[in-house]
């Protein structure tokens, strides 16, 4: 599933494309994604300027001259793609929009795990997905070490599963998680009510480094992730635990293989050596 830098990476890619123009027609080629699109889907957005586009986690908000936003997730395999006019429809182009000046936008999604929906701006903080969120990682004032101690406090699962919890910090995904807890020095295993004071300190940082690269990188592409502009991300060419089982921990003097676990049903990447 994109985690939150490929989320940026795809906000970022569609600015240029929907920033300022209206959407002259928004089509929605089947009922459903994951869930059915909201009544009157084509209707609402049609004629809308576009004034904003947002991230939250990794959702994505369209900001409209209207008193509603469109809410968009990519879900497992998601993905926009952009054309200057109109280019040819793919089976899994679920979501076409028609933009003034000729651009088009499909959105693709061949699993269909992702979703598009409609709601109130001015209600926006009770979207039920979006309610619960956890501080941004980006944003120094609401997610630092002191934060991210306090969330933890009394926790008792691991670490590594605990980053995963949207409530905890949002947009974390398994990929990040397992690089940011590498850089930070701290095993996926410790418990999540230890990882105080400096650790706490230390972890988040290496987050707010870890997602800062990846997005300066495009974000990873391992499946399904493509920016807008069709190209692939490339952070996967700087991942140090990430799927490298059995290789050589990057520490200088470590040369320790890289393990893997199961933790939670997902794969957990580390190093034994240097992660305590």
């Amino acid at each position: 599933m994109p985690e939150l830098p490929e989320v940026e990476t795809v906000r970022r890619g569609l600015e240029p494309a929907m920033l300022g123009r209206r959407l002259d027609a928004a089509v929605a080629r089947r009922p459903n994604l994951r869930f059915p699109f909201p009544d009157g889907f084509g209707q609402r957005l049609t004629g809308r300027r576009v004034t904003g586009i947002r991230r939250r986690a990794k959702f994505l908000i369209f900001d409209l001259d209207g008193p509603e936003v469109l809410i968009a997730h990519l879900g497992m395999s998601g993905s926009f793609r952009i054309g200057a006019g109109p280019f040819p429809e793919e089976k899994h182009d679920h979501v076409i929009f028609r933009m003034s000046g000729g651009g088009e936008i499909h959105f693709n999604d061949p699993r269909r795990f992702g979703f598009m929906d409609i709601w109130s701006a001015e209600d926006l903080g009770s979207y039920p997905m979006l309610a619960k969120l956890g501080p941004e990682p980006l944003d120094d004032d609401a997610f630092n070490g002191k934060v991210l101690a306090a969330r933890l406090k009394g926790r008792k699962t691991p670490i590594k599963a605990a980053l995963l919890d949207q409530g905890v910090v949002s947009g974390v995904g398994n990929i990040y998680a397992c690089e940011a807890l590498f850089r930070a020095g701290i095993s996926p295993k410790r418990l999540a009510h230890t990882v105080q004071g400096a650790r706490a300190d230390k972890l988040a940082q290496s987050v707010k480094d870890v997602l800062k690269a990846a997005i300066e990188s495009g974000g990873s592409s391992l499946r399904d992730h493509i920016r807008p502009d069709g190209e692939l991300g490339y952070f996967q060419h700087n991942f140090d635990v990430y799927g490298r089982t059995g290789e050589a921990c990057r520490h200088a003097g470590c040369a320790a293989p890289v393990r893997q676990i199961v933790q939670a049903g997902r794969s957990t990447f580390y190093c034994s050596r240097c992660q305590r």
